[in-house]
């Protein structure tokens, strides 16, 4: 259960409908881990609400068991990503290249080689997440955008952004089963090292019974279909 009185209120970070499978929501540590700064983390996929599992990707589940299936055919890769508060950019790491596309079995071995031998002391960071960038929010608060699409960051080291600004795309890069944002706040700008913090959206709609409902400093479950679409002027 979290406090309440805890939580850091940030913008989300992506536009459009959204879904998150790995939300402190549903439980904490939301990705069963406290390490790396996850204890709170968000994964955030785009899906076909209308199709049955409620798939990420356009093509056929056997398509996908049996060949793989190219990242532009994910609804969420590509898509941009903004900054959740204003700050100053203290890390962004990119040129680590996404592999082409989702295969089960290489993604399964990719993940358990990272969860059982990865070593924060030794390893590159990038082995697990990708390119990635780096805010800081305020003191000792920083925000994590984890996964992005290889070329996308748009930033760069000791530049000051705003809350909505977009800083790069949702991707495939290091330890990810399929692309997507994973978003975190942290206490350290290191995520080797850092402890995860607890926070909520300021603001989205979550669909319920047919109608769209606004939701206010809100943590989203894995079971709520979810969009934010920021209105022209709205600061």
């Amino acid at each position: 259960m979290i406090d309440a009185r805890e939580l850091i209120i940030v913008e989300f970070p992506l536009r459009g409908e959204w879904y998150s499978p790995n939300t402190p929501g549903t439980k904490i540590p939301s990705h069963g881990t406290n390490q790396l700064g996850a204890r709170y983390a968000y994964d955030f996929v785009q899906v076909d609400w209308e199709r049955k599992g409620r798939p990420a990707y356009r093509t056929s589940l056997a398509h996908y068991l049996l060949f793989g299936i190219p990242l532009n055919e994910y609804y969420c890769w590509g898509q941009e990503i903004f900054a959740p508060c204003d700050g100053i950019i203290v890390q962004a790491a990119d040129g680590y290249k996404e592999r082409g596309r989702t295969k089960l079995l290489s993604d399964m071995s990719n993940a358990y080689k990272n969860a059982h031998y990865f070593d924060p002391k030794k390893d590159d960071i990038q082995s697990v997440a990708g390119n990635y960038i780096i805010i800081e929010c305020d003191d000792n608060v920083y925000a994590g955008l984890v996964h992005l699409q290889t070329g996308s960051i748009q930033v760069s080291v000791g530049q000051r952004v705003q809350k909505g600004e977009v800083i790069g795309r949702v991707g495939h890069s290091g330890n990810s089963f399929a692309p997507h944002l994973h978003f975190q706040l942290m206490d350290s700008s290191e995520i080797a090292n850092a402890n995860g913090l607890p926070l909520a959206f300021e603001e989205y709609e979550i669909y319920i019974n047919g109608i769209w409902e606004k939701v206010t400093n809100g943590i989203p479950t894995n079971k709520d279909r979810i969009r934010f679409q920021k209105s022209e002027g709205r600061q």
